[in-house]
């Protein structure tokens, strides 16, 4: 239980929704340090999207050992020197290799991931963003990043459920799923401020940002 406000804050979702911005606000808020994982590093990503079933395992594969290394040396300093937020939930890691990975990759993958889930730090406080999946297209779009031109919307929706589905059962820490289809936090100030009185209210279980007067959906 969470006894004081959360000095290690990871933010999730899927492609689009908004993750980096809001680490930025966090950090500017809280003067906090930021943690991103690597994306465009992976010399496998482009051609994922390409080939799925070719490249899954290749880039999931970077993506987990990637994503390990940086928890470790996240372990190894002093993680309560100052706030810490970052883009990513290492346990996400499995949503994409449930989804992409055949069998017998995923039965490797899952004894890889099981040597390592152990060994990295659990966050204090989780945000899950969700979105409808044509905005997220949308974003993506206008992001013009160009292995992302033709971003399968049909993959984007598998990715959605599944993250649906995994927050939906999760609660390893405190999580507060904030939809971001129909605010701004970026560009709203009375948004954004209603959000980050929320995380600053934030100790144990499951809550769900809803601004007065905005209606959300679900993803």
């Amino acid at each position: 239980m969470i006894t004081e406000r959360p000095r290690y804050i990871v933010i999730e979702g899927p492609i689009g929704v908004g993750k980096t911005s809001l680490v930025n606000i966090l950090s500017k808020a809280l003067k906090a340090r930021t943690i991103f994982e690597i994306v465009e590093e992976n010399p496998f990503l482009a051609n994922f999207y390409s080939d799925r079933q070719k490249y899954a395992f290749q880039t999931q594969l970077f993506f987990l050992l990637s994503r390990f290394k940086q928890q470790q040396e996240l372990f190894q300093q002093d993680l309560f020197a100052s706030v810490t937020v970052s883009d990513y939930l290492f346990a996400k890691d499995r949503i994409f290799a449930a989804l992409t990975l055949d069998p017998n990759e995923l039965a490797l993958y899952e004894r890889v991931f099981d040597l390592m889930g152990p060994r990295v730090v659990k966050p204090d406080l989780v945000i899950y963003l969700q979105a409808r999946t044509e905005v997220l297209l949308g974003r993506i779009k206008k992001r013009g990043r160009e292995f992302e031109r033709r971003f399968d919307p049909d993959y984007l929706s598998q990715v959605c459920r599944a993250y649906n589905d995994f927050f939906f059962h999760y609660g390893e820490t405190p999580l507060l799923v904030v939809n971001t289809s129909d605010i701004d936090f970026v560009g709203n100030q009375d948004h954004q401020d209603s959000l980050l009185s929320q995380v600053w209210k934030m100790r144990k279980g499951t809550h769900h940002f809803i601004p007065e007067g905005t209606r959300v959906e679900t993803a």
